[in-house]
């Protein structure tokens, strides 16, 4: 597991696959739609991103591919026709590997990224928890996608902590405790970690323009605006869909709730980036270096080169084959020290686990 976190560098204008004509409005949208879809599926182990990237084309300067210019009758020189804008380089096949990725969401109302960094070099806390954890399973076909949810309030050994709330790890570790944490309870490696906070998630949403959103259990949010969501298709905006995948106290069964409305959300994104095509626009994923950096935080072993691979790759995704559950749980308690708790269903969470080793997550949850 590769854990330093670090964004991915930017790529601007005069490096290979950059097109100013990328900056329209249809294209910006498909690029902001690529970015929600690593949330998804941004995930593969450094030693499976197994490709050959073909060399870049060197630009020859116009002026020596056009003619010298003709007189014209009034003896003034032609305007040369400007050179046909060349076909955006092509993106590498990535190994058909599975893949997992940990999505971790926090809940830090500053900077996440730099708060993690801070917590895992100098080890001092920071005022972050992770409000949403995700283990995403990509199998090797990279024509579905399985997502795990695990509760927040989940306790369980935190390795070299003790025993806490899962979302405590972010806290007291930064994101490498968090994958650990994951790691040692459900046994399973994680290849790759991305996170995002709320600023980063309004962001996203607002820029592809909302995302429609089916609620099956309307409800009045107790943050912030305190929106109102009706039954079936809402129309959410960057604000409301963070209100959205963060409620719980207006439900009887609190998180859990709030867990299958986060799911709810992912099936959303996925729903929409594939209506779009966008993960079959080369020019939009190559685009995505340039903004990815400024909203998630990942691995340092995923560069953006990866990124744009990774993304390419699912182009062949099926929005009807996305699996969800959240992970097994023995139901809410009191903790030592008065703490209000979810106590995990170890032997739930080894079958879990087992299913999704084994590429058999569909069928164990349709048996369920």
């Amino acid at each position: 597991m590769v854990s330093t976190p670090n964004g991915p560098d930017r790529i601007g204008p005069g490096t290979p696959g950059h097109d100013d004509a990328a900056s329209g409005e249809l294209t910006r949208r498909r690029v902001i739609a690529v970015l929600l879809s690593l949330l998804l599926v941004a995930v593969v182990a450094v030693s499976s991103l197994v490709f050959n990237r073909p060399p870049a084309q060197v630009a020859v300067p116009a002026a020596t591919l056009t003619a010298a210019p003709t007189p014209t009758q009034s003896g003034t020189p032609s305007t040369p026709a400007p050179a046909p804008t060349p076909p955006p380089e092509p993106i590498a096949e990535l190994r058909a590997v599975a893949m997992n990725i940990l999505l971790i969401g926090s809940d830090s109302r500053g900077n996440a990224r730099e708060q993690a960094a801070i917590t895992q070099s100098t080890g001092a806390y920071q005022d972050q928890r992770s409000d949403s954890l995700m283990l995403v399973h990509v199998p090797a076909d990279r024509r579905s996608v399985h997502v795990v949810s695990i509760m927040r309030d989940l306790y369980v050994n935190i390795p070299g902590y003790g025993t806490s709330k899962i979302n405590d790890s972010l806290l007291v570790g930064g994101i490498p405790l968090v994958a650990k944490t994951v790691e040692d309870l459900m046994g399973i490696p994680i290849d790759h970690t991305l996170m995002l906070d709320f600023n980063g998630f309004r962001a996203l949403t607002d820029d592809l323009g909302g995302i429609d959103v089916d609620v099956a259990l309307p409800f009045q949010s107790t943050h912030d605006t305190e929106h109102v969501f009706t039954p079936g298709i809402n129309h959410l905006d960057g604000q409301a869909a963070l209100e959205f995948v963060r409620e719980r106290y207006a439900f009887g069964d609190g998180d859990y709730q709030r867990v299958r409305n986060q799911q709810t959300f992912l099936r959303a994104i996925l729903t929409r980036l594939t209506r779009d095509g966008a993960l079959r626009d080369v020019t939009a994923v190559r685009a995505l270096v340039n903004f990815a950096g400024n909203y998630l935080t990942v691995d340092q072993g995923f560069d953006p080169v990866g990124v744009a691979v990774l993304a390419y790759a699912m182009r062949g995704i099926n929005p009807n084959s996305y699996v969800s559950l959240t992970l097994p749980t023995a139901g809410p308690g009191i903790a030592a020290g008065g703490a209000s708790v979810i106590f995990p269903d170890y032997d739930g969470i080894a079958q879990v686990a087992a299913a999704m080793r084994e590429g058999r997550l569909p069928e164990y949850i349709s048996a369920r």
